[in-house]
């Protein structure tokens, strides 16, 4: 079946047509099983929402262990070639196989495509057991930055030539006293990459009626490294969105106006018992690469786990959405495993198309299969009054209340 491409406006708008070309990668693991079950969420949300005026048309592409066995590669050139044409892609969990010199093909294709932004947003489903009071309190998008930070990978083995010539230059030019047997890594944080991370954050924010943007960093420690991504991001603020937003400490202590984002930060390792304690206070989080890590899935552990987890990777010329789970190769093919994680980043991949109506049926179809109580065995197996239904089954629950 043929489609249309997906292009951009000269302002570099995505023009999404009726018909898109969506590339997918199933993934490994459990991929097969979840993907098939996610798709046939996907096409039937966007014909109940449309009819036969809208459809996606799909395109595999290969990564992981079926590109391995297939062209002996991991990531293949052509489906490089082919989420660069079409600008959008979907992907299942993939395992970096075992000597195949890829570092990480998640994190190669975040480099690669420069995918600087990672949204995982997190909220509470009714009829999921969660190990909080009051998880219906948590609803919170977190914006990561994707590619810098110590998650840049710059790092060399304790005893190696680049380490020891690291340890001695450090301690020449700054008299910095390494242990030398230390493994040494490289954290950085520049300007320019959290300047346009924040807008991003902020566009999100204003697009989705969000209330408040928090900035959460370990700056009283790391001054020029988290310290400075939180002085860099109200830069950002009072610059670029200053007629929209009331900053925290100007409030004093009273309910801001109905048409400001409250700005505020928090120290990060307050914030993981803040987003415990009162998580109705938070709304927008935009974090650092490994903080941002941390709380993401400290926040997806209060409403489901990561199984329940959707999350996007986004970049000025590509977005990629993906399962945030792993591949699970011990539940493959077993029909067994949650969906959801996949199938709420398809309902994130058509919020960002702008089809935000297809987006909205699935969100509803997946809540109100949990809370009716036909659920796949991680959520069921905490719920008696549950019926344990398959992968597939769960998917088809869905797709009946959408």
């Amino acid at each position: 079946m043929k489609g249309s491409y997906i292009t951009k406006s000269e302002s570099g708008m995505l023009i999404i047509p009726d018909d898109p070309v969506i590339p997918y990668i199933e993934g490994d693991g459990v991929g097969r099983d979840i993907w098939p079950a996610s798709r046939m969420v996907f096409d039937e949300a966007v014909q109940a929402a449309y009819g036969k005026k809208r459809k996606i048309v799909w395109k595999e592409i290969l990564a992981g262990e079926k590109a391995t066995l297939k062209t002996g590669t991991p990531l293949p050139d052509e489906t490089l070639e082919t989420i660069a044409h079409c600008h959008i892609a979907i992907k299942g969990p993939l395992t970096t196989p075992v000597g195949t010199g890829f570092r990480s093909l998640n994190v190669t294709l975040r480099k690669h495509f420069d995918l600087y932004t990672c949204i995982r947003p997190v909220r509470y489903f009714e009829g999921v057991v969660s190990p909080v009071k009051n998880p219906e309190k948590l609803d919170v998008v977190i914006f990561r930055e994707n590619v810098e930070d110590v998650y840049a990978g710059l790092e060399w083995p304790q005893g190696s030539k680049e380490a020891r010539h690291l340890i001695g230059v450090l301690k020449e030019s700054f008299a910095w006293q390494i242990p030398v047997d230390a493994g040494i890594g490289i954290k950085f944080i520049s300007e320019g990459n959290t300047r346009r991370f924040v807008r991003r954050a902020f566009d999100y924010t204003l697009s989705h009626g969000r209330k408040s943007v928090t900035f959460v960093h370990k700056g009283n420690i790391m001054k020029y490294t988290e310290g400075a991504f939180r002085e860099w991001a109200y830069q950002v603020a009072k610059e670029d969105y200053g007629k929209v937003i009331v900053m925290e400490n100007d409030l004093q202590g009273n309910a801001p106006p109905e048409d400001k984002i409250v700005v505020k930060d928090r120290i990060a390792d307050a914030m993981f018992q803040m987003i415990l304690l009162r998580p109705d206070e938070f709304d927008v989080l935009v974090l650092p690469n490994l903080n941002g890590d941390y709380l993401s899935d400290a926040c997806a552990a209060q409403v489901g786990g990561i199984g329940m987890a959707p999350g996007a990777n986004i970049g000025d010329e590509v977005a990629i959405f993906e399962a945030t789970h792993g591949s699970a190769p011990k539940y493959a093919g077993l029909d067994k495993v949650n969906p959801s994680s996949l199938i709420l980043s398809g309902a994130m991949m058509f919020d960002f198309m702008g089809w935000k109506e297809a987006a909205t049926l699935i969100e509803k179809g997946v809540e109100t299969a949990i809370k009716r109580g036909r659920i796949t065995y991680d959520l069921a197996r905490f719920r008696p009054d549950s019926t344990e239904v398959s992968c597939s089954a769960f998917a088809r629950e869905v797709v009946k209340n959408l």
